[in-house]
């Protein structure tokens, strides 16, 4: 309860910053379909970096990571402004919430595409995977409520929702491509004694992957126990 009383604070103050961007886009004639198209072609262009970064044979070059990180923020803003375009613009359609749930996996799907290209392409296979287990988690999360309000129960709670998943990756990306600049891509970091190194530059950003990974698939679970929870109190189990 605490966190969806948190999470509901933020998101109303960060509403009250973009309002004023949302009403022009509003004056602009943009949709909240056209806002949520251009959300996909940002995370289009997320895809785009890190495969290119993937096929630049530097794996110590982790700038295509920092930017990469940049367009997943600027793209996740767009996830929030189509919202607000169909509230302030009085825009609200049902194709619309439709449309902008089916590109939002679309998104996420992408990016995560991307960064699964750039992890095998440089050769952190582990990553590689806990990558691919987040985003197991991640359209699991998503389906396991979409398919409890079908049988009408509402199921919005956990962890990593959404937004905390791309501010994760997107943070954290971020950082890496800013700290590759003060250290280096290639910097390892070791402990005597032990054979290899336990701690790299990309860790920055793939670190926080591997705990994602179990955060989205257990966000997933919560919510599976939760619907089942309110099914059974609804006597529809």
């Amino acid at each position: 309860m605490a966190q969806t009383s948190v999470r509901t604070s933020l998101q109303l103050g960060i509403y009250k910053v973009i309002d004023p961007f949302v009403k022009l886009l509003i004056k602009l004639g943009l949709t909240p379909n056209a806002v949520t198209s251009i959300g996909f072609i940002l995370n289009v262009g997320v895809a785009a970096i890190f495969i290119i970064g993937g096929e630049d044979g530097d794996r110590a070059n982790l700038s295509y990571v920092g930017w990469a990180g940049g367009l997943i923020l600027f793209a996740g803003l767009f996830d929030m402004l189509d919202g607000q375009v169909a509230r302030l613009g009085n825009m609200k359609s049902v194709f619309g919430a439709l449309y902008d749930s089916v590109l939002d996996r679309y998104s996420e799907l992408i990016m995560f595409l991307g960064i699964c290209y750039y992890l095998v392409a440089h050769h952190y296979f582990l990553s590689s995977i806990f990558a691919f287990i987040a985003l197991i988690g991640s359209m699991m999360v998503s389906y396991v409520r979409a398919r409890a309000e079908g049988l009408g129960v509402e199921c919005k709670g956990g962890l990593m929702q959404r937004p905390e998943r791309i501010i994760t990756i997107a943070v954290f990306a971020i950082a890496c491509g800013i700290t590759s600049s003060y250290i280096g891509g290639d910097y390892k970091y070791w402990i005597p004694g032990i054979r290899f190194h336990v701690f790299e530059t990309m860790s920055i950003f793939t670190f926080p992957i591997a705990i994602l990974a179990v955060l989205t698939n257990l966000t997933a679970f919560k919510r599976l126990v939760d619907a089942k929870k309110a099914l059974s109190e609804s006597g529809n189990e």
